[in-house]
């Protein structure tokens, strides 16, 4: 007969069963877990397009596996499945791909070179011996005037440096005045020779010895000299037809002007100077037409300053003759050009003749004192004083002594003097009972001066008379283009070749070289501007890698600028992505156009304008409105509140 289960045992069999259910549970509940924290997760990178990163889970871990592209990636991959799970239970077991080598950097070196000394800048390869390029240049110049601005990196040699670096210190050695830019397998030389036979020399010479394999680009400039005035003066007296001086804007020029010398008895080669600074493109028909007339007159000068013209014929000259060649000479002139006509007075061959004093100033400068003074006191007074008013060079005196002139004739000579000194050109004509003042000037308010000198030491009761004309003084030479003309230039000179990178990149390519080159002569021009860089990209790709990319080029357009030595610190760079196209982005040509760098000024914000503008209305109200109190209107201060941040 059996025994039955004792209490004790019954409760240990319970306890083992719910064990065993509990292990079971467990089990199941672990299961679940890892699936579904695997599923999280796996869900989380795959929409963050982070398919590369394998998800394994064992019990609470969750352990991530793969290859990521970079360290980045790896760390975002990480964070995206700590937004799944724990980040607690993560196991980061990712690897980072092998990283490509970095790009080597662009090697280029600038090489100035003028009566001052060197300057070499740039970014070279450690392996060129930097001494021996330094020693090199020293031996040009002396060794304190080599200003030594390079910087190297560790990078291999490229192809073609070493050759193009050797054959630039060659070229260098020929050319005292010249800038030499330096690329791996490129030369680029611009210098300035003292003629055209010495350029073509030069540039025989390097065109024969450049080495293979290195291309060069060769700019020799035999420059004009600049003549301010343009000048020429052509004169026919005793001693016959000949030039004092004779400038002309071109070869062609140059030989219509001495035909026209030859056939008003000019004998003998005579030469014009080639020069820049020409008032007109029609200057060589005028002096033609102005020499025949003085041909034509037999005897006198005609003087060409600039567009101002001068001919003075000779005491001999018929009036009538003279009022005609002056009317035929004055039409036949090109209308930028303006005559002044002088036809010189006989003197009187008697003491008892009347008794005149005149002195005339041309276009160029040139003085003339004629007439009768009272004694060599007055004549070396008048002389010395008009050698310090016009030049030592410039005077030419003819006077002679009379006696029984009036008592104060002195005092109306220098007074005359003093008068022609405040014209650009012009005659005094002295008499006994009147002092008249003809001429030019570039001073607005000459007339009241001369006014107020004429009565101040003649006498208010003295007869004078005044005949002149302003002339506005001739604009600057040389003078900086407007901020908003430079901005026109600059987008004038991208018409005609655009900017260009390396696709996918900031590297500027070779064939950009001429395009910045003319906008650095623009902007050197131009000085410092407020000017914007601006970045643009078409619509392929992300938008953000996108508007990385501008900023990329845009900063890499502002570095080149700085390279070249622009002065850049009112430049700035901005990249705008694809937020602001020309074109359609549907069509490749449309995307050309849209991948692009402009120049835009820096202007003051509309809103600021306004403001600025309202400012200075308020300052000009009446006394009424003046202590009006400000507005309390909620919306009105919001407005203006937003004017005043920029918003």
């Amino acid at each position: 007969m059996k025994k039955p289960l004792s209490a004790h045992a019954i409760v240990l069999a319970t306890f083992a069963v719910a064990a065993l259910l509990c292990l079971v549970a467990a089990r199941f509940a672990l299961t679940a877990v890892e699936q579904t924290s695997e599923i999280d997760v796996r869900r989380a990178l795959d929409e963050s397009s982070y398919g590369w990163a394998e998800v394994h889970a064992n019990g609470l871990q969750v352990i991530l596996t793969g290859t990521a592209p970079d360290e980045a990636r790896r760390f975002a991959a990480l964070s995206i499945a700590g937004t799944a799970v724990d980040a607690a239970r993560l196991i980061d077991s990712i690897e980072i791909a092998p990283s490509e080598d970095l790009t080597p950097p662009r090697f280029s070196a600038e090489i100035l070179r003028n009566d001052s000394g060197i300057s070499i800048i740039g970014l070279i390869p450690a392996a060129t011996d930097r001494a021996a390029l330094i020693r090199r240049l020293n031996r040009m110049v002396d060794e304190d005037n080599v200003a030594d601005l390079l910087e190297t990196a560790d990078y291999p040699v490229p192809q073609g440096w070493d050759s193009a670096l050797d054959f630039a210190i060659t070229a260098l050695a020929r050319l005292p005045r010249s800038k030499v830019s330096v690329d791996a397998g490129h030369i680029s030389v611009t210098a300035i020779s003292d003629s055209a036979e010495e350029k073509t020399a030069i540039e025989a010479d390097l065109a024969r010895s450049v080495p293979r394999g290195v291309d060069l680009s060769l700019e020799v400039a035999a420059p004009r000299p600049v003549i301010t005035p343009f000048t020429l003066r052509f004169l026919i007296d005793d001693k016959g037809a000949r030039f004092d001086a004779c400038s002309a804007d071109t070869e062609s020029s140059s030989r219509r002007i001495l035909q026209a010398a030859r056939e008003a008895g000019l004998e003998g080669d005579g030469n014009c100077t080639i020069g820049m600074g020409v008032p007109s493109p029609r200057w060589s028909e005028a002096a033609e037409a102005a020499i025949g007339a003085l041909a034509e007159l037999g005897r006198g000068s005609v003087t060409f300053a600039d567009a101002d013209i001068t001919l003075v014929a000779a005491d001999t000259t018929d009036p009538a003759s003279f009022d005609r060649v002056m009317g035929e000479l004055e039409t036949a002139l090109p209308d930028v050009f303006a005559l002044h006509g002088v036809l010189t007075k006989p003197e009187s061959e008697t003491p008892n003749g009347p008794p005149e004093f005149v002195a005339t100033l041309s276009a160029e400068g040139q003085v003339q004192l004629r007439g009768r003074l009272s004694d060599e006191g007055l004549r070396q007074v008048a002389d010395s004083y008009a050698r310090a008013s016009f030049g030592s060079k410039n005077v030419y005196t003819a006077t002679r002594l009379v006696e029984e002139l009036p008592d104060d004739w002195p005092a109306r000579v220098l007074a005359g003097l003093e008068s022609l000194s405040k014209l650009s050109e012009g005659s005094v004509l002295v008499k006994p009972d009147t002092l008249t003042v003809r001429g030019v000037t570039e001073r607005e308010n000459a007339n009241a001066e001369i006014s107020g000198l004429l009565a101040d030491k003649l006498g208010e009761a003295e007869t004078f008379e005044l005949d002149i004309t302003y002339r506005a003084p001739p604009k600057p030479q040389n003078v900086a283009p407007t901020p908003d003309e430079c901005e026109s230039q600059l987008a004038k000179i991208q018409k005609g070749g655009k900017i260009t990178f390396e696709p996918g990149s900031a590297t500027i390519t070779g064939g950009s070289r001429q395009t910045m080159s003319a906008i650095v002569k623009i902007l050197d021009r131009c000085g410092e501007i407020p000017l914007e860089i601006q970045g643009h990209t078409d619509s392929q790709g992300r938008e953000e890698m996108n508007q990385q990319l501008s900023q990329k080029r845009a900063e890499a357009v502002l570095a080149e600028l700085r390279a070249r030595r622009l002065l850049t610190a009112t430049y700035k760079a901005v990249g705008y992505g694809e937020s602001k196209p020309i074109a359609d982005n549907g069509t490749e040509a449309g995307r050309e156009e849209n991948r692009r760098i402009e120049f835009q000024l820096i202007r003051p914000d509309a809103d600021e304008a306004d403001a600025d503008d309202d400012a200075a209305a308020k300052d000009d109200d009446s006394a009424d409105t003046a202590d009006a109190e400000p507005s309390d209107d909620p919306e009105t201060s919001d407005a203006d509140s937003e004017k005043e941040t920029g918003q």
